[in-house]
């Protein structure tokens, strides 16, 4: 039996069973992550080197140096992901991996690894989406929470409002028509002289200061769900441009909370207003800008006044994890859906 016939014999046992343990690898941008997840809710390890310092040096992600960091801890994030599991190969049931969106030379690192790995074990591979892996983190810290539900998905690539209706489908309500939330906050961010990445250090520096400062203009959209950040960042360039000009000693507490402020408000607002219209049964929050402080005090305030179960991942999901793309994969085995072997990056993959 060849090795495609014997992974759908493999994989049709497991959906039988209702159980599979995972084994599951992230390397679309700049973390190698591998876990161990079982059942879809359950961390028996989750294990991620990170290439921030890799990448500080040059202010953003260099896809050649991720890719090449990312050869070199494929190897060692597994074994640790299996030494934490107190689990080998033989008690792995099906293996999983990123395939795209993300950088093209570090997506084929983690895809070549596992179909080099899922045909010497003779274990099914399923192919996961990375932002559904985003969406899924929900399930492993919320391990009650089940569909249909309205999803919030906010990344440095990504702003997205989607309807979850069941397990591995997606409805597109809303996205962005410029920038994304986390891309605004990263250039933001750069504006400001704050070091990579962004995004959290202008959370950080927020935190210190009055985020009414400085107005910004409140984007409009053609889509009643759409968001746009473009605008709000020209506009926020030019006011620290005006001051720089004229002398003035930057705030630049009192300027990262005002930015802050308004990308949340914009998220937050087109968020309920969704979930409201379209009777979500409860909100979801999902990617890296998930782990904003305010946007997760905004959520709280406004789904408690709503009467909405809002659901958010743990702050160590929020960002890019191999626990996530375990979770996603799990729902795609029980479906049946296993990867053959000329399975390719697709860096441009879209959710919808």
């Amino acid at each position: 039996m060849n090795y495609e016939a014997s992974a759908r014999l493999q994989a049709d046992r497991l959906m039988a069973a209702g159980h599979a343990t995972i084994l599951s690898l992230e390397t679309s941008c700049d973390e190698t992550a591998a876990a161990v997840i079982r059942d879809g809710r359950e961390i028996l390890s989750n294990v991620v080197f990170s290439q921030i310092d890799l990448h500080a040096l040059y202010g953003g992600v260099v896809p050649e140096i991720a890719s090449r960091a990312h050869v070199e801890a494929c190897d060692r994030v597994i074994d640790q992901a299996l030494r934490e599991a107190g689990l080998g190969f033989p008690d792995i049931d099906a293996l999983a991996v990123t395939h795209g969106p993300g950088l093209v030379g570090a997506l084929l690192t983690g895809v070549s690894c596992m179909k080099g790995l899922a045909l010497s074990l003779g274990k099914p591979l399923v192919a996961v989406n990375h932002i559904e892996g985003h969406i899924s983190a929900n399930f492993l810290t919320h391990p009650e929470l089940t569909p249909p539900f309205t999803c919030l998905v906010v990344s440095g690539g990504h702003s997205h409002l989607v309807e979850v209706p069941d397990y591995g489908e997606y409805l597109l309500l809303g996205q962005t028509v410029d920038d994304a939330a986390g891309e605004a906050f990263d250039k933001a961010a750069r504006v400001l002289g704050l070091p990579y990445p962004g995004g959290p250090r202008i959370d950080a520096l927020a935190e210190e200061g009055n985020p009414l400062a400085l107005p910004l203009p409140e984007p409009h959209t053609p889509g009643r769900y759409d968001y746009s950040f473009s605008g709000m960042k020209t506009a926020f360039l030019n006011a620290v441009n005006r001051m720089e000009m004229t002398g003035q000693t930057l705030p630049k507490a009192d300027l990262a909370a005002s930015f802050r402020h308004a990308v949340v408000e914009a998220l937050a607002d087109k968020a309920l207003l969704a979930a409201r219209e379209t009777g979500a049964r409860a909100l979801a929050v999902a990617g890296g800008v998930s782990a904003n402080r305010l946007l997760r005090r905004t959520l709280e305030a406004r789904c408690r006044e709503a009467g909405l179960p809002l659901y958010m991942p743990r702050l160590e999901l929020c960002t890019d994890n191999g626990a996530m793309i375990g979770s996603a994969a799990f729902f795609r085995l029980m479906k049946g859906e296993i990867a053959p072997l000329s399975l390719n990056a697709v860096p441009n993959l879209r959710l919808v």
